[in-house]
């Protein structure tokens, strides 16, 4: 929207620059200007400077230069438009109308705003009487402080019509009322009807933290549905704008950084331990709407799922939803939950450093969309390893913005180098190959081929040794460059571990510098929770004392090298009796050839071998 210039500058002569700024910074008067702390950097010396004359303010150390509105924009995370209506708020000044439509639709939504605010004021006061009493002891079994029930306006709808009645009492018409939705219209010729009854109350707040729509929570378990929401409105649509938004933008101009979260609780439990640059969706998916409006306040929003199979399809519907409308420098993270929580549960339960832990190993869109990819195709056969770089390349393909979509087809293919090169061949142990035996007739034997790629024992001692190798490098993930080229090239039984073991020596050789919390974090938000419980609260322990968090890197890599060793060893047996039965089944210097290799790499130290089967020496 245009903005005549003379009523901008009619805001700019109500309002000071420093009455605007010494809201937020403390100012001293030196001569004709003010000076104060910078709020744009952290600073001991002021440098930052306000002239009332000359309508701007200067910061030195940053660089920072603007008017009241840039101010506002910069501190608030408001767009200009926003700034503009705020600001003339502030000043007592109408918003100029173009038109005698916008005019009658301004004052609709001015009526509607005042009916939707008695409506916030009518259940804040209810959650204090006698009716309201339950939904109160509900928010506060919930660990909710009282200020934290008053910041975000919380309160109880009565039963009946209570609403209904008094407001028409007081002058508010019917059909306000119906447009927002405080009344639902009656069907069939009946009359009209509260909205929300019985229900705890969570008031919904646009970008000038003025409530236009509700949330409300049954109290009794068989009421159905637990959460009813306001449909859109003329005030409200759902679709653009998000829960807490209001409270959060200072916090997220700050921090440069806002948390993603599922609903209205988890934003509340997240703001009062401390996160408070926390919204959430309105009961829907994530929209472009909502991932454009995110963008603007912050490049890479964290958006925090609950780690069960429903937050993980919500978590990979955003990542879907995102990649058409990607940019160079701007992108999403996924911080998923433990199964089973939500960062309610994480921030009463285990408390704020928990819940900073989980944002912290947050994981890039690429890697959320990569792990899909894997988890979707198998990898088996060249058909298959063909299908997953089809669908990777493809997936890459629906991103718009050419760079961006040039830089992830590159990060796909050259993870599908890594994840299909070819294993590289063990050291050598030293010791030399023994010749093959001479044969009656027919030409020399070939050179010994060398074995093919180890296969997998079956039965659970070799199963043991898989999770020995596997948990030995979660809890020391500075073995990763001791081990990577080993277990890298192994594979185990269990489908659900071998991918755990990709992704976390993927992880490791990325983040080089990674503990064992933080790569932990991570995994778990990729979906390997349950895999990691599993595994690292096993008994194995019992057989691999190396292995655990507590030991020593000496000790750590001892035990390991031992242990893939033996994996190595069993492999190898089991490829000797295939090549046994093979040398059995066809007779010839290729087959003996390869049998005897093998024999002489499972063979230990100082062993004479006896005769050759289907073999004798001449």
């Amino acid at each position: 929207m245009a903005f005549p210039p003379n009523f901008l500058d009619e805001i700019r002569n109500r309002l000071s620059v420093s009455s605007v700024v010494g809201r937020k910074v403390r100012l001293i008067r030196r001569g004709r200007e003010f000076v104060g702390l910078s709020p744009f950097g952290n600073e001991k010396t002021p440098s930052f400077t306000v002239n009332d004359d000359k309508g701007f303010y200067h910061c030195f150390s940053t660089g920072e230069h603007g008017d009241v509105f840039t101010f506002v924009m910069k501190t608030q995370n408001l767009s200009f438009p926003e700034a503009v209506e705020r600001l003339a708020d502030e000043a007592g000044l109408e918003m100029p109308r173009q038109s005698a439509e916008e005019v009658q639709q301004a004052d609709m939504a001015a009526r509607g705003r005042e009916a939707v605010e008695a409506a916030c004021v009518l259940y804040e006061q209810t959650l204090r009487t006698p009716e309201g009493r339950r939904g109160l002891e509900y928010l506060q079994g919930r660990g909710l402080s009282e200020e934290t029930i008053k910041r975000f306006r919380l309160g109880y709808a009565p039963g009946g019509n209570v609403l209904k009645t008094k407001f028409l009492q007081r002058g508010i018409a019917e059909e306000i009322l119906i447009d927002t939705r405080m009344l639902s219209p009656g069907k069939e010729g009946r009359e009209s009807f509260d909205f929300f009854r019985e229900r705890v109350m969570f008031p919904i707040f646009d970008l000038r933290n003025r409530p236009i729509a509700f949330g409300g929570r049954v109290m009794n378990p068989e009421d159905q549905p637990k959460y009813l929401n306001s449909p859109d409105t003329p005030l409200f649509h759902k679709g653009q704008l998000l829960y807490g938004l209001a409270l959060a933008r200072e916090a997220v101009a700050q921090k440069k950084e806002i948390i993603v979260a599922e609903g209205y609780m988890d934003v509340i439990a997240l703001a009062q331990a401390g996160f408070e640059n926390a919204v959430a969706p309105l009961g829907t998916a994530m929209t472009e709407t909502q991932i454009e409006l995110l963008w603007r306040m912050t490049p890479e929003p964290i958006l925090c799922f609950d780690g069960d199979k429903a937050g993980r399809a919500a978590a990979l519907r955003a990542a879907e939803r995102a990649l058409p409308l990607l940019k160079p420098g701007l992108s999403l993270r996924f911080a998923m939950m433990p199964a089973g929580k939500d960062p309610d549960d994480i921030c009463r339960r285990e408390g704020p450093e928990a819940m900073a832990a989980v944002l912290a190993a947050a994981v890039p869109l690429s890697d959320v969309m990569w792990r899909q990819l894997l988890s979707e195709h198998q990898t088996d056969t060249p058909e298959r390893r063909a299908g997953l770089e089809k669908a990777a390349i493809a997936k890459a393909g629906q991103i718009g913005d050419d760079s961006v979509r040039t830089q992830y087809t590159r990060l796909f293919r050259d993870r599908l180098f890594e994840l299909f090169r070819a294993p590289r061949a063990p050291a050598s142990s030293g010791r030399s190959f023994s010749r093959a035996p001479n044969f009656k007739r027919g030409p020399p034997p070939r050179p010994p081929v060398a074995p093919p790629r180890m296969a997998r024992e079956s039965g659970p001692a070799q199963g043991t040794r898989e999770r020995i190798l596997l948990a030995a490098l979660l809890n020391h993930p500075e073995l990763g460059d001791h081990v990577e080229e080993r277990l890298g090239a192994m594979s185990f039984a269990d489908s659900r571990l071998d991918s755990l073991r990709q992704t976390a020596l993927m992880h490791i050789a990325q983040n080089p510098e990674l503990d064992f919390a933080g790569l932990r974090a991570h995994l778990a938000g990729l979906g390997f929770a349950e895999e990691l419980g599993n595994l690292l609260n096993s008994d194995i322990y019992v057989h691999a004392g190396f292995a655990r968090s507590t030991a020593t890197m000496e000790e750590a890599t001892t035990g390991w090298d031992h242990t893939f060793t033996l994996c190595q060893r069993a492999e190898l047996e089991a490829d000797l009796k295939r090549a046994e039965q093979e040398l059995a089944d066809n007779p010839s210097e290729q087959t003996f050839a390869a049998y005897k290799a093998l024999q002489e790499q499972v063979r230990p130290a100082g062993e004479d071998g006896g005769p050759e089967p289907g073999f004798s020496d001449a």
